[in-house]
């Protein structure tokens, strides 16, 4: 009989949070997607890459959200069985409420391996894929990113301004500067300019200007009455740079241990630099160490079987229990700011979510333990 009321209690906890879970990421998703939105529109992407790019955002929602969802989860569905007194039918089989603590404890150990797995593989290659497929898409609305009297620097090295267009479509006053190799530059100035799709290429029609090339102390100047400057074969900002939270965990402790150990950084490791080197840290931190708060946020609301409903103090003890966690999951993404470059530092805050599981789990064990030896 135990074991179909364990079984229970597992089914309404996972059904419970698998649906909160979905739901709420749906949500923050929609509003996410919106906000991509203009990012796509202002980079010049079309629609169909806006939607994968934002679909491949969903597993780091998920795994934001995941530890608030649990907690909630067990202290919904805990309330629930106190409320509706289904707890005493455990108590009648005989099941001891350190039994109800080593269930919960389990669950969320395999619950915080699942937010490791999330955090440290699912995540960084969800978003690696969502950079890599943005670079190998193609910028097709160019018109959409050139904004009328806006300095636009959305194409990786390019600068663009324009007043605007007239009646016929054609954009006025064009400037351009676009940065060449070695601190070189060229400025190109145009009276109209117009979007032409020539060979199934983008080019950008400058009509009536000039092309100003700085190269050391020399300068040239050549005139026009038209000229082609494409756009194609361009990179934008948003594709160009891979940022930490993209690099597989593998090689972010590879970049680490090399540190440490050397003095030196991997080279073979992207952004693994002196000047990237607490982004790095940090990252291994969110991916490996703020998971483990996961099993305190799941052992808190068992302090709700502590007391019975008939308890005066139940309902205040309910809300002094959904704030504790509520600041524990505060705690546990504030402690990212005090992450540094020192291993010392380091590992003493990577120690507090063990010292906190420790804290709690000794209370409960003494607390039931002495409960259940004065009832006998």
């Amino acid at each position: 009989m135990k074991k179909i009321l364990f079984r229970k209690l597992l089914s309404d906890y996972l059904t419970f949070a698998f649906f909160a879970l979905i739901s709420t990421s749906l949500v923050i998703w929609v509003f996410q997607a919106v906000n991509y939105l203009d990012i796509m529109i202002e980079d010049g992407r079309d629609y169909l890459v806006y939607l994968k790019f934002s679909l491949l955002s969903f597993p780091k929602i998920l795994s934001k959200i995941l530890p608030f969802v649990l907690f909630f989860s067990i202290f919904y569905v805990t309330t629930k069985y106190e409320l509706s007194n289904e707890l005493i039918i455990f108590w009648n089989f005989g099941v001891h409420k350190m039994q109800i603590v080593n269930f919960i404890f389990v669950i969320s150990i395999l619950l915080m391996l699942l937010q490791i797995f999330l955090a440290s593989y699912i995540v960084p290659y969800s978003q690696d894929l969502a950079r890599s497929f943005l670079r190998s898409s193609t910028v097709n609305f160019y018109e959409n990113f050139i904004k009328p009297q806006k300095f636009n620097d959305t194409i990786r090295g390019v600068t663009i301004y324009s007043d605007g267009k007239n009646k016929n479509g054609f954009l006025q006053n064009l400037y351009i500067k676009r940065e060449l190799e070695n601190n070189q530059y060229q400025i190109t100035y145009a009276k109209s300019g117009e979007f032409k799709d020539i060979s199934n290429t983008t080019v950008l029609v400058l009509y009536e200007g000039a092309t100003i090339t700085a190269k050391d102390k020399d300068y040239s100047n050549i005139t026009f009455s038209k000229s082609d400057f494409v756009l194609s074969n361009l990179e934008t900002n948003t594709t160009t740079y891979k940022k930490t939270q993209e690099i597989s965990s593998i090689k972010l402790f590879k970049c680490i241990i090399t540190f440490y150990k050397t003095k030196k950084f991997s080279l073979d490791v992207e952004n693994c630099s002196k000047k990237n080197l607490h982004n790095i840290l940090k990252e291994f931190y969110k991916r490996f160490i703020i998971p483990v708060y996961i099993i305190a946020l799941s052992l808190i609301p068992i302090f709700l079987i502590i007391l019975s409903k008939e308890n005066p103090k139940y309902q205040k003890m309910r809300l002094i229990i959904f704030l504790i966690g509520f600041c524990i999951i505060i705690f546990s993404e504030t402690t990212i700011k005090f992450i540094s470059n020192s291993a010392i530092q380091n590992i003493g805050l990577s120690s507090i979510p063990l010292v906190l599981i420790l804290t709690i789990y000794v209370f409960l064990y003494f607390k039931f333990n002495t409960n259940f030896k004065k009832l006998n």
